[in-house]
């Protein structure tokens, strides 16, 4: 079961404070850092395939338990959907969880790897913390509180997307070339890179984050779960950016996501559907 389809848009501006909902979600990072962190790289690392065949790491298994205890304790009356143990409780209220988004990197001991943890209220996701406690970074944002990251000096910065205007000066990331063919888009796969001043596949949840910080101006992806992008809408949108399906509806349960720093959005949404 996944989370509910969207009651209102994404531009409705929530009417309360989520401060506390935020510290919440990031007292809740806190935890899964240090149990993840814990089994990182280790050498007896229990790795299983699931149904799926992808794989599952008991890092995975134990740091979604921990979230959920956690939850449990302190919002017992909210619903949870992750990706290890499926969803459960009210849909109104949902926190959306993947413990490790990049398992495969995970295990393979590849520090590319976060913790994603959002909270959704009637379907719009409004809380939002990615941490890459290998990396040492994180990001977190909530519908009027802004989008921010941790820094050397301990310091949170404020995050900004870009401002460029331009297709043709812009850069992007397109995840993998084989999700693009699976999903029969490889013709708006190679228009986007013969458009665009720079392409790269970075993976997983780190190019939302570049795009955020203003370093990309759009990532696109298929085969996404809502775990997998809930918690990087409000980071973005916050930012000053605008995150979208494919085809340019506000969804987190389409199997596609398009990201970027707003300015471009239809321009690349025109790119990607018209071969001319």
């Amino acid at each position: 079961m996944s989370s509910p389809a969207f009651r209102s848009s994404w531009n409705t501006p929530f009417e309360g404070d989520l401060s506390g909902e935020l510290e919440l979600a990031l007292r809740l990072a806190d935890s899964a850092d240090e149990i993840a962190m814990a089994r990182f790289d280790a050498p007896d690392l229990d790795v299983r395939a699931k149904a799926d065949a992808s794989p599952v790491t008991e890092a995975d298994l134990a740091t979604e338990r921990a979230i959920r205890d956690m939850l449990a304790e302190e919002r017992p009356s909210d619903g949870v959907f992750g990706e290890e143990f499926g969803s459960s409780g009210d849909t109104g209220r949902q926190w959306i969880i993947d413990p490790i988004d990049g398992t495969a990197n995970y295990l393979k001991g590849i520090p590319m790897w976060t913790t994603l943890i959002a909270l959704a209220i009637e379907g719009v996701p409004r809380v939002g913390v990615a941490s890459q406690p290998a990396l040492g970074r994180r990001w977190w944002a909530a519908s009027g509180l802004g989008s921010w990251t941790n820094t050397p000096s301990g310091a949170p910065r404020r995050l900004a997307v870009s401002r460029i205007p331009d297709i043709a000066a812009s850069s992007v990331s397109f995840q993998s070339i084989a999700q693009w063919d699976e999903a029969g888009h490889t013709d708006a796969l190679l228009r986007l890179s013969r458009a665009v001043w720079r392409d790269r596949g970075y993976g997983d949840t780190w190019p939302y984050m570049l795009l955020a910080e203003g370093r990309l101006e759009c990532v696109a992806e298929f085969g996404v779960q809502e775990y997998d992008i809930a918690a990087l809408v409000p980071i973005i949108r916050e930012a000053g950016g605008t995150f979208t399906d494919f085809d340019g509806h506000e969804s987190v349960s389409s199997r596609s996501s398009l990201a970027t720093n707003g300015v471009l959005h239809e321009s690349f949404l025109s790119l990607l559907h018209s071969p001319s």
